[in-house]
């Protein structure tokens, strides 16, 4: 499991005149991070046990609530999480790996907030200044970033997929070899089960949150007040104003994209009225052919 998390450095208090004040934290201590990683290892264990899926001392497990559901799609997660293949000729045997055979040594130090306990990693070390949009905005494209990244997949003559590693591991490996299953089978256990929310939000930033609205609008108003010349050209060129609150549909595909987006051939395309979208005629189409009865014949 790999878990990316954002989170406030400090704290909001509301003042007697009834307006929200933020009041930063200092840096957290490498003592600190090895003893929140203490507690996060500590409930783990207890979740497992709560719910009856703690490993016994063989190593195998109790009885898994996926395996209820799917066999098969309980076996292609222990596999994957084991590093062995479910599949094909090769089932059970160990993924490939590919490598220069050196090994990589990370030492004993590690860097400074950084913690490590019985297989629990923690790394606490990156910060955003206030104020920094630019800096936040390429945090959260990091930590929203899908778990392989396409530029680092390699189809092969053969039919088989290489993946690079971003990193190289300590045994010296630097690619995975999959089979064309096999890699299959890799997809299906890094896909998320239905209903299952891969983004959260706790705190004064929760959804519910009595104190959200403000916290979102926090400084904003000043920050408004002396725009940055720079970043407003930035945003006006990707089709927003510098001082509106909130995205159009339009805006918000071009920036996803990186590309303008013909949202309304109807009305012009792009010489429609900034920031107007609306589905395509291919789509609206496609939709009404889904709601119309199927017909046979």
């Amino acid at each position: 499991m790999h878990f990316h998390t954002l989170a406030l450095d400090g704290v909001f208090v509301r003042s007697p005149a009834g307006r929200l004040t933020f009041h930063a934290a200092r840096g957290p201590s490498d003592a600190e991070v090895a003893q929140v990683l203490a507690t996060i290892r500590r409930r783990v264990g207890r979740l497992l046990r709560r719910r009856g899926v703690e490993p016994d001392a063989d190593g195998t497990g109790r009885e898994d609530p996926v395996a209820q559901t799917s066999m098969a799609l309980a076996g292609i997660l222990g596999a994957s999480v084991q590093g062995r293949v479910a599949l094909g000729a090769r089932a059970g045997a160990p993924v490939r790996r590919l490598g220069d055979g050196v090994r990589h040594s990370r030492g004993g130090a590690r860097g400074p907030r950084h913690a490590h306990l019985e297989g629990f990693d923690l790394h606490a070390n990156v910060w955003v200044g206030p104020n920094d949009r630019a800096r936040l905005e390429q945090l959260c494209r990091y930590v929203l970033r899908p778990p392989l990244a396409e530029n680092r997949l390699r189809h092969l003559a053969d039919g088989r997929v290489r993946l690079e590693l971003k990193h190289p591991w300590r045994d010296g490996t630097t690619h995975l070899l999959f089979e064309p299953v096999e890699f299959l089978e890799k997809l299906a256990a890094l896909t998320p089960r239905p209903e299952i929310n891969l983004v959260l939000f706790h705190g004064v930033l929760a959804p519910h949150a009595r104190w959200r609205p403000e916290v979102v609008a926090y400084r904003r108003a000043d920050i408004g007040g002396a725009p940055d010349p720079s970043a407003a050209a930035a945003e006006a060129g990707r089709g927003r104003a510098s001082s509106q609150r909130s995205w159009t549909w339009a805006a918000l595909m071009r920036r996803a994209f990186d590309h303008p987006i013909n949202c309304n051939s109807r009305r012009g395309g792009d010489r429609a009225r900034p920031g107007h979208a609306s589905l395509p005629s291919a789509v609206r189409a496609g939709t009404r052919r889904r709601r119309a009865p199927a017909q046979l014949g």
